[in-house]
């Protein structure tokens, strides 16, 4: 049930894909995104955990299996009006530390990835009067973060494509943003402390770089993106919306 502050319904006949939607922020947008009511179709590698949404099983690295899975989506709804790209991986090290098979397959899936989805829904996505794609891009993007070379690379470039590719298809009806989230309490960094040495010293130092102190939550990026994505957002277009607990902007004194 929605809160009173939630509203409800906002969305009620739109169709919503979402890329990696069966875990952490995709799961959580693509929840969001129900709740408000629009029908929601998950495109992930593993669809078997996903419940009350219509799932494909799409590799976004591939561009067949990315056509494929859109045209499902839309011969099951009839249209698409929101697109979330969401899945991305990870990488870590220095410029040093990966080799050019390792670049190409992170670009491949984070910076490419994202324009073979938007490619193939865009058909789709200029029928519609409420047409909204939302990246999930990174603080990367804007902060150098050490060990994270590839990753920022690739982030950056979904950051600079957010604004192209709004400046190309805003006359068209549809709107580009981005949200750049901080160091998110999702899977795939929860393995990433699993790895460490110290799981719990390493948790604290992604905590502590954030100045609110703590990991943004799986939700709390989820609410930014179905804000930029819904229709209380028609105004917006080209932006970027950081969800960092204040990393990005601000430098608070020491106590």
């Amino acid at each position: 049930m929605a809160s009173a502050s939630e509203p409800s319904g906002e969305l009620s006949g739109l169709v919503a894909v979402v890329t990696g939607g069966a875990s952490g922020i995709g799961e959580a947008t693509a929840a969001l995104l129900a709740r408000r009511g629009a029908e929601v179709a998950v495109l992930d590698l593993t669809v078997d955990s996903v419940t009350g949404h219509f799932a494909q099983r799409v590799d976004i690295g591939d561009d067949a299996s990315v056509r494929a899975g859109i045209e499902a989506v839309a011969e099951r709804f009839g249209r698409i009006d929101i697109l979330v790209n969401n899945a991305g991986i990870g990488a870590q090290g220095t410029v040093a530390d990966n080799d050019d098979e390792e670049w190409h397959r992170v670009l491949n899936v984070n910076v490419v990835g994202i324009a073979r989805v938007t490619r193939a829904a865009l058909p789709h996505l200029r029928k519609s009067e409420s047409a909204a794609v939302v990246n999930t891009c990174s603080i990367a993007a804007t902060a150098g973060l050490p060990d994270r070379v590839l990753y920022s690379a690739s982030k950056g470039a979904v950051y600079s494509m957010t604004l192209a590719m709004a400046a190309d298809h805003l006359r068209e009806g549809i709107r580009v943003n981005c949200v750049n989230p901080g160091t998110a309490d999702t899977p795939w960094v929860g393995r990433l402390l699993d790895a460490a040495a110290d799981p719990e010293h390493e948790r604290a130092q992604l905590s502590a770089r954030q100045p609110s102190g703590r990991l943004v939550s799986s939700d709390e990026v989820a609410s930014a993106i179905v804000y930029l994505a819904s229709p209380a957002a028609a105004a917006i277009s080209g932006s970027s919306l950081a969800v960092d607990g204040g990393m990005q902007g601000l430098r608070l004194r020491s106590e």
